[in-house]
């Protein structure tokens, strides 16, 4: 249901290139630092606080690394990051004054790296045109006082979303007791994405995403595995409804650009189409996004295995679709496109393993 085009499957391989780098704070790997057993004996931990989040304005190198570790800021950028960052310098500086505080706010974690303005004065070193030089120089000037200002109203939605964040978080918890115990429980999963799927869609933005960021870094450096758990569980629950949410209104947009009628129009075309049914694949993905992440693989063996519906090429073709769809179509650098980006290559990675088998 989703437009595919050959420039857009090398995008999107290339994109889920640039995400391989191992990245401390991701949505997949637990880092253990030495209590290994935290998560399987059943132990407790008190609950994250709001005051493990903390936004800086100007960072200093060591605490940019500790800070933004989604980000992938504890090594030099690669080829692909640069050619990243470059896109992004590109387009502030052609950007008019009123859209710069939008533009930064979609992408505040990456433009407000000291790692961001060194390569702004290394372009600007490079050019060899005065004009050139004089607009990368009025960009960082622009950027400064523009992170100042959206610093300061971030820091009241960062508030907002901690609470939010924190009402997620839980919901993990044991209802009799309020103790943490994990692995977590088929019910206490169910209470984590039943919490999070009836906050307001607008509230899961880079605010959101950056209080997780911020508790899940902060718990690492304390050694709280668990918490740490928890919280790649809350990223995957948040991707999981964030992808299945822009694949239905990509669809309804799709569908209103190439039949060439109004929205309403095109929704009623697509309630028809519904009546249908949706492919065997998109509804399995769809299935698969709504579900734990635990459960994949013994949905993909008994769905894509060698007894199974589906063909894993079927099932991989529907998730290109929606990397293509979906998440290059979200801020470049941006946190919502790395943890989208992140948990579909694990879905990936997962379809390949059991094609492998087979």
């Amino acid at each position: 249901a989703f437009p595919v085009c050959c420039t857009i499957m090398i995008r999107s391989a290339a994109l889920l290139f640039f995400l391989l780098a191992p990245s401390p704070c991701s949505a997949f790997t637990v880092q253990h630092t030495g209590n290994a057993a935290f998560l399987s004996n059943g132990r407790t931990f008190p609950q994250p606080t709001r005051a493990m989040v903390t936004l800086q304005s100007s960072p200093s190198d060591e605490d940019a690394r500790s800070q933004s570790r989604l980000e992938g800021m504890s090594r030099e950028p690669t080829v692909a990051e640069i050619s990243t960052m470059d896109d992004m310098i590109t387009k502030l500086a052609d950007a008019k004054p009123y859209e710069l505080p939008n533009a930064v706010s979609r992408a505040i974690r990456v433009i407000s790296s000291p790692r961001f303005f060194l390569r702004i004065a290394e372009r600007a070193d490079m050019a060899t045109d005065d004009v050139e030089k004089e607009k990368l120089s009025a960009l960082a000037e622009n950027l400064v006082s523009t992170l100042d200002a959206v610093v300061s109203t971030t820091e009241d939605r960062l508030d907002e979303r901690a609470k939010e964040v924190e009402s997620v978080v839980k919901a993990a918890a044991e209802p009799d007791s309020g103790e943490f115990l994990v692995p977590l429980t088929p019910e206490r999963v169910g209470a984590m994405q039943k919490t999070l799927r009836k906050l307001d869609p607008v509230s899961l933005d880079e605010g959101f995403l950056s209080t997780v960021d911020a508790w899940m870094n902060k718990s690492h450096q304390d050694g709280m595995d668990g918490m740490v758990e928890i919280l790649q569980k809350v990223l995957q629950i948040y991707a999981g409804t964030a992808i299945t949410r822009a694949r239905a209104q990509l669809q309804a947009n799709v569908g209103a650009a190439v039949s060439g009628q109004t929205q309403e129009q095109a929704d009623e075309v697509l309630a028809q189409e519904e009546e249908k049914g949706p492919s065997p694949a998109a509804s399995f993905l769809e299935e698969l996004m709504k579900m734990d992440t635990d459960l994949w693989d013994s949905e993909l063996r008994s769905t894509i295995g060698a007894e199974g519906e589906l063909s894993p090429a079927t099932l991989m073709g529907e998730v290109q679709r929606t990397i293509e769809g979906v998440v290059l179509g979200l801020e470049n650098g941006s946190m919502a496109q790395r943890v989208q980006a992140e948990y579909l290559r694990e879905l990936v990675s997962r379809i390949e393993a059991i094609e492998q088998s087979q």
